[in-house]
């Protein structure tokens, strides 16, 4: 039976006005609102390949990242929109993979905000190499026992699956493919999901000589974060296509989703909740590490997670909040603690020095704060973005944006009438 007490409380405009200008939107989708948007994404993807070429002419000196601290926005970006990816697969397979009814026609909008963020986090990985000579290195001398490794071909595998699965299910609604092809092949995009997740979380686990990162519950967690900002992702992409006349997402599919998202902060919030917990037990050792993400310079990203995951949590949970906008706010809320849980994972393990006594000889190479010695570069942050990063990672993310807004445009994404 249908939640109708719940479902009703939603605005009804949002029920009035969008079955309304559904069918006048329609037939001018794809006019000049879409092609704009995907030359805005095309101008920014080649200001960010320059910006990349000047990368690569100057060496990966000109960034912020340093010996000390040699992961920084990219890698943060990649496990962001890793974690992004999870969500439209996930949302579009689980429901097919266990024969239960789904979220409505968005299916295959989903699937596609997981291709495009799959992209992102590849285009991430590429930049971060330092040259493209490298991609090149990693398969012709690639070592199969290194996570790195293992990363690498899971996420190659996860794309060319997603895409997969997205055919599969343009060519299931012409009834060329069945429904238990169908659903293998869900099952299997389902545990490639979960793969892909486990396996980048793994490789920040086997980092021992890193307090904040060498730890089992890293794993689940990584896949509990995925679950929260994948499902922020596709909710808000969903609502954004309604408004603008692509697709119809009943109120009873978005509640759905609303709930879904609240349980998925829920466990992501206890999850984190028990790491807490077990490095601030008296006679610990990850004292230092608590007190870095709640007072020290992290404390912004860690409360910015918290109250946000909260106030997400809060919405979702309460039939009387759950209204368009309040429902945009707490998916936007629930993205933005999930960005903010990957700076202080990235960060936080680079920002205790595991130097014993800071033996190591600090310079331009060794650390990016260095003019004052090792002590005083680590009490503040030890790693902020140079401005060639952000261009470079905005190029990534509008490189993202145009291959979304290309699906839009060219693929029968659009349910079946």
């Amino acid at each position: 039976m249908t939640d109708t007490s719940n479902v009703a409380v939603l605005d009804d405009n949002f029920a009035a006005t969008v079955p309304e200008a559904a069918g006048a939107k329609a037939a001018a989708w794809g006019g000049k609102g879409l092609n704009a948007g995907i030359a805005v994404a095309g101008v920014l993807t080649v200001a960010g390949l320059a910006l990349w070429a000047m990368q690569l002419t100057g060496g990966m000196a000109q960034t912020a990242m340093r010996n000390l601290d040699s992961w920084g926005l990219y890698i943060t970006m990649f496990m962001f929109f890793v974690g992004l990816s999870a969500g439209g697969l996930i949302i579009s397979s689980v429901p097919k993979a266990l024969g239960i009814k789904g979220f409505g026609g968005i299916s295959k909008v989903a699937v596609m905000s997981s291709i495009a963020a799959t992209v992102a986090a590849i285009g991430f990985v590429v930049v971060d190499l330092g040259q493209p000579l490298r991609v090149w290195e990693l398969f012709a001398y690639s070592n199969l026992g290194s996570p790195l490794m293992w990363d690498i071909i899971v996420l190659a595998t996860y794309l060319i699956l997603s895409c997969a699965y997205l055919w599969a299910q343009v060519r299931a609604e012409a009834g060329r493919v069945s429904s238990t092809a169908l659903r293998v092949i869900s099952v299997v995009a389902l545990v490639c999901a979960v793969l892909v997740h486990s396996v980048t979380a793994w490789i920040f686990g086997l980092q021992q000589s890193h307090e904040m990162w060498h730890t089992a519950l890293l794993a689940p967690w990584f896949v509990s974060s995925a679950l929260v900002c994948g499902t922020g992702l596709v909710t808000l992409v969903c609502m954004a296509l309604s408004r603008a006349g692509y697709l119809e997402l009943s109120r009873e599919s978005l509640v759905k989703l609303v709930k879904l998202l609240g349980a998925f902060v829920v466990v992501d919030l206890y999850f984190f909740g028990c790491d807490l917990l077990t490095e601030a037990f008296p006679g610990a050792s990850g004292a230092e590490v608590v007190a870095m993400l709640v007072s020290g310079p992290l404390a912004p990203f860690f409360w910015v997670e918290v109250v946000g995951c909260a106030a997400a949590a809060v919405i979702c949970f309460t039939p009387s909040l759950r209204r368009p906008g309040l429902i945009a706010l707490a998916s936007a809320l629930a993205i933005l603690a999930i960005l903010c849980k990957r700076v202080q994972i990235l960060v936080g393990g680079f920002q205790i020095a595991n130097l014993a006594d800071y033996a190591a000889a600090s310079g331009p190479m060794t650390v990016t704060n260095w003019e004052s010695g090792l002590a005083a570069a680590y009490q503040g942050m030890v790693y902020w973005p140079a401005p060639i990063e952000w261009g470079v990672a905005l190029g990534v993310v509008a490189l993202a944006v145009l291959v979304f807004l290309l699906g839009l445009k060219f693929l029968p994404l659009r349910p079946q009438d």
